[in-house]
């Protein structure tokens, strides 16, 4: 069973996965702009962010709990380039130390895990500080469906500043990031019974070839499965999985 909820770090959602033991099913995962920190029956992951379909492993645990960060938000909250994990899971001790790792373990096994992950993240986001607010206004206009052009514009940036802090934040450059997102909103529409050729061009594709080769670029599948995929399970949440 899956559940999500805002959370109150802005911008984020706190989820919750439980499977039983005889469910079998594997759910890949799609890029979605986002990166989580993710508590996995004791042991806390980092998810980075996603250039194509990951698929989790079959010895996950049975319980999952994740914070997904919005686009370009966690890399302040990590301290790390979202570039250096780009397509990867990692535990937090990598990236922390094994000190900072086992105390936030410990902070989120007092509460339920859904709560530690916020509380873990409110404590450290009040450290750090926000995160640079240009990206999410780059974020605002990509997912508005505005032009990579467009984005650096508003921003006032030029665009190899535009790729250079993209990388940082999102993990790939912007014109990826822009490609991502379009798959997300059509993928939406998808889900809520919009034809495939509609979707497409509600989403800024040209046609519906073009989203079917994004879809198998990106989604490693096919409109058709992904859709009989969505009727017959509740997909998985962002980053949730094992160590790649």
């Amino acid at each position: 069973m899956y559940r999500e909820r805002p959370a109150l770090l802005p911008g984020a959602v706190v989820w919750t996965r439980t499977a039983e033991e005889h469910d079998g099913a594997v759910h890949p995962v799609l890029p979605d702009g986002c990166m989580d920190l993710l508590w996995n029956d004791g042991r806390l992951l980092v998810a980075g962010p996603d250039t194509r379909a990951h698929t989790p492993s079959g010895a996950a645990g049975l319980r999952w709990a994740g914070l997904r960060f919005a686009p370009g938000a966690a890399p302040a909250f990590l301290g790390v380039p979202a570039h250096e994990l780009r397509d990867l899971r990692a535990d937090l001790a990598d990236l922390w130390g094994e000190a900072a790792a086992r105390a936030a373990a410990a902070e989120v096994g007092e509460a339920d895990p859904g709560s530690g992950l916020e509380a873990v993240a409110l404590a450290r986001a009040a450290r750090s500080g926000p995160p640079d607010p240009l990206t999410a206004q780059v974020v605002r206009h990509l997912e508005a469906g505005g032009t990579v052009a467009a984005a650096a514009e508003a921003a006032g940036l030029g665009a190899r500043q535009l790729h250079r802090r993209s990388l940082d934040a999102f993990g790939y450059g912007p014109k990826t990031l822009a490609r991502i997102l379009r798959l997300q909103r059509a993928l939406a529409l998808v889900r809520r019974g919009v034809p495939y050729g509609e979707a497409a061009l509600l989403a800024g594709c040209a046609d519906q070839a073009h989203l079917a080769r994004e879809m198998r670029a990106l989604g490693g599948t096919t409109l058709r499965a992904y859709e009989a995929s969505a009727k017959r399970e509740t997909p998985m949440p962002s980053g949730s999985s094992t160590t790649a």
